[in-house]
């Protein structure tokens, strides 16, 4: 029963390596659960009001399990949906100083909406097959330098600089037992990994939050030294969910409120970073899982968008900031993740949390970001892929790449390549090579990266 609804046979997967890519897509993910409370909660709607953590991480939770099982059995997928950062700092700190919560996360619903109608009408899944083979490629590869750069820095191995952008440590050395335990979590994976130990990747972060526990245990760590979750026995196990939020959105008082041009900014900013986030990491997991077809195209593609745009209206609809595909996804890909089975495990765990919270606060980064430079090192083999010899090709790949890490964003990457190839292409008066949805894109992506200076000219 399985195999025929999940296509197991036919994507070359078993049960086990499913559940293992499932435990460890959420694993990699389970730290949203209590950084996405934290980033909302750190923000100040129009009137002053503060969300409650209590109920935020109710809402994460619901949101996240029940997006992840759409996707799941929708989708046939393994992508884990969560909601999005970024897309929730959009939401705390572009759309909640001008507006109530409540109508900023009627705002998310109205995103979540018109990704719906893009991915119905079949124009997102159009937009998606007209970006040339070579930039999925590249979106690929970038999307592995920017998961491992997230987890370097989750780790404390990165950290800003004082006299650079970054440097090795806080302090331009490694110190302290985070990282060491960050070290030897990466190390072992990587090692378990090359010697073809089935699941790996579980396996390391399994014995690397142990190791983090006992650490935190005997050792005199300041909490904040391990991030958002520092590693520590649970009191308890249980705790009783809250869902105060659920249902307490506006949807069209932002645009009373803050006035029609800011309120359409917002929602013009979450929609782009929405569908193009979630765009670029369905074209990397779903390259790096094998399942882009010869033409360059993802299987079941238009269901995958249309659950996507469904999973932002769930997570406006619980004030929880708009859901997306999860780009740590690709952590339960590198374990074998190849088809909805495994998000079927990632949203029952993530279901599981609503009683047992405390389980996600045993986890820290140090034990789960190994898997994202891990994963990162191996999707970095698709550039093998990406014609190097034709500047065409090349230049807007090189940008694609180098942008999603180093402006720390999915949506700049590809908006930078997007642009460059149509520009290159029209300046050799290669314009039959262009398809005209890519005319449209490009002046979609020159008005987002413009967005500043347009809100003040028309402001």
């Amino acid at each position: 029963m399985l195999d025929r609804l999940f296509e197991l046979t036919g994507r070359g997967t078993t049960v086990g390596r499913e559940v293992r890519g499932g435990l460890t897509t959420f694993m990699a993910m389970a730290y949203i659960i209590l950084l996405n409370p934290l980033i909302l909660a750190g923000a100040r709607d129009v009137t002053g009001a503060r969300l409650s953590i209590a109920e935020l991480t109710t809402s994460t939770a619901l949101a996240a399990a029940v997006s992840t099982l759409l996707m799941a059995v929708v989708g046939n997928a393994p992508f884990g949906v969560a909601a999005g950062l970024g897309l929730n700092a959009v939401v705390a700190y572009q759309a909640a100083p001008h507006m109530t919560w409540g109508q900023a996360m009627g705002l998310v619903v109205l995103e979540g909406f018109v990704i719906i109608v893009l991915a119905v009408t079949g124009l997102r899944t159009l937009i998606m097959n007209a970006i040339p083979l070579a930039l999925k490629h590249a979106i690929s590869v970038g999307i592995g330098l920017f998961i491992a750069l997230i987890g370097l820095v989750d780790a404390g191995f990165v950290a800003r600089g004082t006299g650079t952008p970054v440097q090795l440590g806080a302090t331009g050395h490694l110190a302290g037992w985070p990282v060491t335990v960050f070290c030897f979590g990466l190390l072992l994976m990587i090692v378990l990994y090359v010697r073809g130990t089935p699941a790996a990747i579980l396996i390391s972060i399994a014995v690397t939050a142990v190791l983090a526990i006992l650490v935190n245990s005997l050792a005199t760590i300041p909490s904040q030294a391990w991030g958002v979750v520092a590693p520590r026995v649970p009191e308890s196990l249980v705790s009783a969910p809250d869902f105060g939020l659920v249902g307490a959105f506006d949807l069209f008082g932002g645009f009373a409120r803050a006035g029609a041009l800011t309120a359409t900014v917002v929602l013009f900013t979450l929609v782009l970073s929405g569908f193009f986030d979630a765009m670029g990491t369905i074209i990397g997991v779903s390259d790096e899982a094998g399942l882009i077809d010869e033409r360059g195209q993802v299987p079941r593609l238009g269901r995958i968008l249309t659950v996507d745009g469904v999973a932002g209206m769930v997570g406006g609809a619980v004030s929880c900031s708009a859901n997306t595909v999860f780009v740590e996804s690709a952590a339960g890909v590198g374990e074998g993740a190849r088809t909805g089975l495994a998000s079927v495990v990632t949203g029952a765990m993530l279901g599981v949390t609503l009683l047992f919270t405390p389980l996600a606060t045993v986890v820290p980064a140090a034990a789960a970001a190994p898997a994202l430079v891990l994963v990162g090192a191996l999707m970095m083999m698709q550039s093998r892929n990406v014609p190097w010899d034709d500047l065409d090709l090349a230049v807007p790949a090189f940008l694609t790449i180098a942008l999603m890490p180093f402006t720390y964003s999915i949506t700049n990457g590809v908006g930078a390549g997007v642009i460059v190839y149509t520009l290159i292409k029209a300046a050799r008066g290669r314009f039959s090579e262009i398809p005209w949805l890519l005319w449209i894109v490009s002046l979609v992506f020159l008005a987002y990266f413009a967005i500043d200076g347009l809100e003040r000219l028309f402001g």
